[in-house]
């Protein structure tokens, strides 16, 4: 499902100033937001705190967040993505395999990431869990997500803004669960949306509404847009004209939550909500004209990016260069018409990538045979590019019937390698595992 839509549109959309995107447009030189112009993985600042309330089980939990920067980076007024994990609300960290890749990548990116921790927990698991205890628990999350949003702006407006964010432009990802606190922040804004099924007497933390006493008040709690992966909403009449943009991806054989409106179970035992999924999500954002994309993975289940095999690697690259390219629209006011593909847009054409030429084996572990035997020994470049679009090979002028591709330290996944020969590029896609 692909929607497009121009910038003028999400400019009304959103409300942004001509002043917003004049301070942003100084940071995109360089490539920046679009290419690893900070190639350094970042060491984040752990354990930052930004919040506390109370927990399922009447103890008090200190709320914290992982803040990473890009490395060397001069600038003070940078737009922020914060990032909720995974784990059906009961378990995983903020240093999970399911965020942190994706924190560390926005930051080399050139944006602020911070990964969050969040209330986790529910009363009646394993046993006895329904629909009240499961959207308490979702609601203990959306509540933390929306303090720590706010923890931002009370940041930069009374503690110096230690990190240098541009409040203007605060952004907010989830992985599974995390998706639901991320939908559940854009479109449950209203106090006649809590769910009435959410019991507040009984299950504790629950006190302050859509907005909750995690910490912070006081403060906007609305964010620019959201990223969703593999989460669900608890309803989609929430969703009005006007309302935040969102980018989706979704697997077609999601186990855990549905791709579209069905009900969700615990272990496939316990009922818990009937839910809608990424796919209904788009629909609506689709009747509703919010700008929105949707990613389909058919086939696939739960959050199939965080394989560690050669496939999962792949996703994670779609994932990774789908969200540059959406939030590239906020952050530089570039055209987002959701028409994506693998392709990096730097240094890559692949208007001839199925050249007649061979590299095999391909996926393969250390390196590849490039055969070069169609070109009759002509003299060529030969590049290879990751999923981002860095040149992370380069060769000139070689000679020769075959070239063998080595892997070295490069890290596993999708990378695009093409030849130039008399002014013509030929591109294939080759994958390390």
């Amino acid at each position: 499902m692909k929607k497009k839509y121009s910038i003028i549109a999400a400019c009304i959309f959103l409300g942004l100033s001509a002043q917003s995107f004049a301070q942003l447009s100084t940071l995109c030189g360089n490539q920046r937001f679009h290419d690893y112009v900070f190639p350094t993985i970042p060491t984040p600042i752990s354990d930052v705190i930004y919040g506390s309330n109370i927990k399922m089980d009447s103890t008090t939990q200190v709320l914290k967040l992982d803040v990473y920067q890009p490395v060397g980076d001069v600038s003070t007024n940078r737009p922020l993505v914060i990032i909720a994990h995974g784990g059906s609300f009961l378990y995983n960290t903020k240093t999970g395999p399911d965020v942190v890749p994706l924190a560390q990548d926005l930051a080399r990116l050139g944006y602020v990431t911070a990964s969050m921790e969040y209330r986790l927990g529910m009363t009646g698991f394993p046993l006895g869990v329904d629909s009240t205890d499961a959207g308490a628990a979702v609601m203990r999350g959306v509540q933390d997500g929306r303090a720590a949003v706010r923890f931002f702006r009370k940041n930069a407006r009374q503690g110096g803004n230690t990190y240098g964010i541009d409040t203007n432009n605060i952004f907010f990802a989830g992985v599974s669960a995390g998706g639901f606190i991320a939908l559940h922040i854009a479109y449950m804004d209203h106090e006649n949306e809590f769910p009435a099924y959410v019991d507040t007497i009984a299950q504790l933390g629950l006190h302050g509404g859509v907005e909750g006493l995690s910490g912070n008040q006081g403060y906007s709690s609305k964010v620019k847009a959201i990223v969703n992966i593999c989460g669900a909403l608890g309803d989609t009449l929430w969703m009005h004209n006007g309302d935040t943009p969102l980018l989706s991806f979704h697997g077609t054989a999601d186990g855990t939550v549905p791709y579209g409106y069905a009900e969700i179970t615990l272990a496939n035992v316990f009922p818990l909500l009937k839910v809608y999924g990424s796919s209904t999500v788009a629909m609506r954002a689709n009747h509703q004209g919010i700008p929105n994309c949707m990613e389909t993975w058919f086939g696939q289940g739960h959050v199939p990016e965080t394989d560690t095999t050669a496939a999962g690697h792949r996703y994670y690259d779609s994932t990774i260069t789908i969200t540059r390219t959406f939030l590239e629209q906020f952050t530089c006011g570039t055209v987002n018409n959701c028409s994506y593909t693998m392709t990096p847009m730097l240094g890559i054409d692949e208007s001839v990538i199925n050249a007649d030429y061979t590299v095999y084996p391909n996926p393969t572990n250390t390196q590849a045979t490039v055969d070069l035997s169609s070109f009759a020994g002509k003299a060529m470049n030969i590049e290879l590019y990751d999923a981002l679009g860095r040149k992370v090979v380069n060769v000139e002028n070689f000679k020769g019937d075959k070239y063998n591709l080595q892997r070295n330290n490069l890290p596993a996944g999708m990378y695009y390698l093409s030849l130039i020969i008399d002014g013509k590029k030929f591109s294939k896609k080759v994958i390390f595992q």
